[in-house]
């Protein structure tokens, strides 16, 4: 479908990734070095309202395509559907609630102030988009080496400064695996004595101990 409810510019990035991360380290980092997951948008929306995709600007279930500049929100039985909602919340990542654990990237829309929008008050509000891939690859899953949070099942390399970054576990990124997160806690002590390595995951347990992968 060609309807045009909802297009958004791509700017750059706002925020780091979300509340995850490795310990001495943000998140994983795109080959542009801009944190990995993170996607931030300017919404536009059209002045005609519908019914289904498109009466409110990306929500939950609801689809958007993928481009180098833009991100448009399409029908997700169209042949141009990339990415769904998974979780949708108005503020910022930082004050707002996390995305889900396998959340494959988080697209950050800024609040404008149209003509015409999805509810007809003449505001979009500011918030973000928590996004799952249709289709392989989910860099979100557990060892993906990816997506906005740091979860069990990932695994990390060292850098030459003593920090640390996600990447894939299996081994076919550039960076390989150092080691893996294979559980995660409330403090350290309740960590195994195979821990080698603590990993800052947020939530209610912030802790990740990792081992040699």
């Amino acid at each position: 479908m060609r309807s045009s409810l909802g297009a958004v510019c791509a700017l750059a990035v706002l925020a780091t990734a979300l509340s995850a991360g490795c310990q001495n380290a943000p998140g994983g980092v795109d080959e542009n070095g801009r944190p990995a997951g993170q996607r931030t948008v300017t919404v536009s929306p059209s002045p005609i309202r519908t019914s289904g995709y498109g009466a409110v600007f990306l929500g939950i279930d609801e689809c958007s395509s993928f481009g180098r500049t833009s991100f448009t929100e399409v029908s997700c039985t169209g042949e141009r559907a990339a990415a769904r909602v998974v979780a949708r919340h108005d503020g910022t990542v930082r004050d707002g609630p996390r995305c889900p654990a396998t959340t494959d990237f988080v697209l950050h829309i800024s609040e404008q102030r149209p003509a015409s929008d999805e509810d007809g008050d003449g505001a979009v509000p500011r918030g973000y988009a928590c996004m799952r891939n249709l289709q392989p690859p989910h860099p979100g899953d557990p060892g993906g080496g990816g997506g906005p949070r740091t979860i069990v099942g990932d695994c990390v390399y060292g850098l030459p400064d003593g920090k640390v970054r996600e990447t894939r576990c299996d081994g076919k990124s550039e960076n390989r695996p150092g080691y893996r997160v294979t559980s995660a806690v409330e403090k350290r002590s309740e960590c195994p004595a195979s821990t080698v390595l603590y990993v800052q995951l947020g939530g209610s347990r912030p802790v990740g101990c990792a081992r040699p992968a």
